[in-house]
């Protein structure tokens, strides 16, 4: 599943291929992945242009002219692909957008993806975006920013979760961010010391930083249809039940933590 590297490489990938491109037609084959009926949804897009491309918490918004946008979200995964005038197109998609030089891209979601076009004064409104935080990568997310963020009795992986709390950050990532943190998944958010509370906080940012250098996880394309470099040998505990930890020596373990499971080495995350 895509999270904050994989959406931020996606974006700003779109942002430069597609400047100013104007869509003409298209095809969109699930109408459950969409806002609007078919028919209504490429009649209102065409003769629309790509303004800008950016990523906010997990979706992609697509700036477009005569104030509309369009949003897309990957769900549990997708493939979101360019191509050039003349290329041959994937057997398998959702959604074709076809752009007027001949170039288009489609959108393969392997579960629960959406394409959304909204209207300006409908997307301050959009329920499933409007209140998404700010990205841990953003100037705002400083350390007295994640200070107030921290004064909660919730679990510590909880928070960080949160799409109205911390934007962009899923179920990869964060088992290393808290293991390098020494702080075990379901420790209390307020027991957790202002030094810890900094020190979480910079590792986050320095661990999407890294993922995003080398290009993201591996089994995840980008708008070309290259896998990057970040796999498993760069995890230090995640998905790596049973193995050694990468500290202490111990073995790593793969807990229940509410409704997803974490890595942890029960040695050096002490609850």
């Amino acid at each position: 599943m895509a999270e904050l590297p994989e959406l931020l490489i996606l974006a700003e990938q779109m942002d430069k291929e597609l400047e100013l491109r104007q869509f003409q037609g298209g095809e969109l084959r699930q109408e459950k992945s969409l806002n609007l009926p078919v028919e209504e949804f490429l009649q209102e897009i065409s003769g629309k242009k790509i303004l800008k491309v950016y990523n906010k918490g997990k979706w992609i918004f697509i700036q477009l002219s005569d104030d509309y946008h369009l949003l897309l979200n990957l769900g549990m995964g997708a493939d979101i692909l360019y191509h050039e005038m003349g290329r041959e197109l994937p057997e398998e998609y959702q959604c074709l957008f076809k752009f007027t030089d001949g170039s288009s891209f489609t959108c393969k979601f392997w579960w629960i993806g959406r394409a959304e076009l909204l209207h300006g004064p409908e997307l301050a409104e959009h329920k499933a975006t409007k209140d998404l935080a700010i990205s841990p990568l953003d100037d705002g997310f400083t350390r007295e920013h994640f200070r107030k963020l921290c004064q909660s009795r919730s679990q510590i992986k909880n928070l960080i979760l949160n799409q109205r709390k911390i934007g962009g950050i899923g179920n990869v990532y964060i088992h290393d961010i808290l293991f390098q943190a020494k702080i075990h998944p379901q420790k209390p958010i307020n027991t957790i010391i202002t030094p810890e509370v900094d020190k979480l906080r910079d590792i986050i940012r320095d661990n999407l930083k890294k993922a995003i250098k080398l290009g993201g996880l591996a089994y995840e394309k980008d708008f070309y249809g290259e896998n990057k470099g970040f796999d498993e040998k760069h995890f230090l505990v995640a998905y790596k039940e049973g193995e050694p930890c990468p500290e202490c020596g111990g073995t790593i373990e793969k807990i229940k933590t509410g409704s997803t499971s974490s890595y942890i080495c029960p040695h050096c995350q002490k609850l």
